[in-house]
């Protein structure tokens, strides 16, 4: 079978002082990476990092915008049967994954396969073309990441898909999904997302959103009880985003869908996919979502990309922030690594970026970035960089009124008592400045 992309070789490590755009400096996929607590000894950065690329913005991204049509360089350009143009799409996802060292990948049911006139005939072609991608994974060692449904392109789901007012559209987007999932349950997936495009609303004038979010809950309710009786046994994972498409959509950040997993008992199912570019667009860091999903026990994925910080909208461009890139392996690191979870490059090559092997040049620059921040944070964490004046910060807490404090033996009167005859006493640095230099040194 020809190449599709014939100008990308296979993608070897050349390291640090390589000056070949298509050559990995920092990520070697076979080198022994760092050892996170919780896994198996031996891992190679290949496993550690569970790279994917994303089908949507690799195969099916045009560089349209607002004020211009499609620039993209491809090789299905001119082609006009809809479904040779998904077959060539999957072929060529395979063919650059594999050059790439990136073991996975990710789709919506609507990026590899056209939709019919009916959602019978849809269907018929998302089982021809799942078919396909079965017999390359036969021949191939890229897997699937995970799987989802768009529940937020057509126009039928422009009030939303469950939280939708009209109960048919509600009908169709679970049809969907029940398809969805036996997809991704064909092609072996390891989790299933749930990203809510229009699951929020523009104006609560018209809005009854207790209504909306009982739905979705009785919705993902439906998910969980149809995944048992299938065997699917793949993650549940929902993605956060504040806004965009909607002005404000009710999975907004890592809390909100903490509370809202835990309002409709879900969270014994559900972990999250959390997005850099997402994060930045809910006014918190990157850092902040990992961190405070890990400590809730719902970290599960990671969309890795990156926002224009004087852009206010969701830009997806390929992560190349070292400092960005660091303390995210760092929460990842803490949290014992994804476990069925992955780096999926949720991310685009830029307008003028139109040429096939762009793509492969992006992506190498994003595994590279990962790659050397996952080496800086594990080097970090082996060493205490952050640790030990963490702890330093906090030690009161471990013994004296501290740890009465926090085995809750005290009250309010007993610490009326206490600090009634304290004298003056002062506070320790927080030491910000140094910390964040200690970061800069381990990059």
């Amino acid at each position: 079978m020809s190449e599709l992309f014939p100008k990308v070789p296979k993608i070897a490590y050349e390291g640090p002082d390589s000056r070949n755009e298509l050559a990995f400096k920092h990520y070697d996929p076979n080198a022994k990476a760092a050892i996170a607590p919780g896994s198996a000894p031996g891992t190679t950065m290949k496993d550690a990092l569970r790279f994917s690329m994303a089908f949507w913005h690799s195969m099916t991204g045009t560089g349209s915008d607002p004020f211009g049509s499609a620039t993209m360089q491809r090789p299905w350009d001119g082609v006009s049967d809809p479904m040779e143009v998904a077959r060539l799409r999957m072929r060529s996802l395979f063919e650059l994954t594999e050059k790439l060292s990136i073991p996975f990948f990710c789709f919506h049911d609507r990026d590899i396969a056209p939709e019919g006139r009916t959602l019978r005939e849809t269907n018929r072609n998302l089982d021809e073309i799942v078919a396909f991608a079965k017999s390359l994974m036969k021949d191939g060692t890229t897997r699937l990441l995970w799987g989802t449904a768009n529940l937020f392109s057509n126009p039928r789901f422009m009030h939303g898909a469950a939280t939708s007012p009209e109960p048919r559209v509600f009908a169709y987007a679970a049809a969907q999904v029940k398809k969805a999932l036996e997809v991704t349950k064909e092609l072996d997936g390891k989790n299933y997302v749930f990203w809510g495009g229009r699951e929020g609303y523009e104006t609560l004038l018209n809005t009854d959103m207790k209504r909306e979010l009982d739905n979705l809950g009785r919705f993902l309710h439906m998910a969980v009880d149809y995944a048992k009786e299938i065997g699917f046994t793949g993650q549940f994972l929902i993605e956060p985003k504040p806004m965009e498409p909607t002005k404000h959509q009710y999975d907004s950040d890592a809390a909100a869908c903490y509370a809202f997993l835990s309002e409709y008992g879900l969270l014994p199912y559900f972990k999250l996919n959390i997005e850099t570019n997402h994060a930045t667009l809910a006014g918190h860091t990157m850092q902040h979502e990992l961190h405070f999903a890990r400590n809730h026990g719902i970290l599960g994925s990671i969309d890795a990309n990156q926002g224009d910080e004087l852009l206010g909208w969701d830009t997806d461009q390929f992560p190349t922030n070292l400092y960005v890139s660091t303390l995210m392996m760092y929460e990842i690191l803490k949290n014992g690594g994804l476990h069925s979870g992955g780096l999926n490059f949720d991310a685009k090559v830029r307008r003028g970026s139109y040429l096939p092997e762009d793509l492969a040049s992006a992506h190498i620059s994003g595994m590279d970035s990962m790659a050397r921040g996952y080496n800086a944070a594990a080097r970090m964490i082996s060493e205490g960089a952050l640790d030990k004046p963490l702890a330093a910060r906090y030690a009161g807490w471990q013994s004296g009124i501290g740890a009465s404090i926090a085995a809750g033996k005290e009250s309010f009167r007993s610490l009326e008592s206490f600090a009634l005859d304290l004298e003056e006493f002062g506070l320790a640095s927080g030491r910000q400045e140094y910390l964040e230099s200690v970061v800069n040194r381990y990059i």
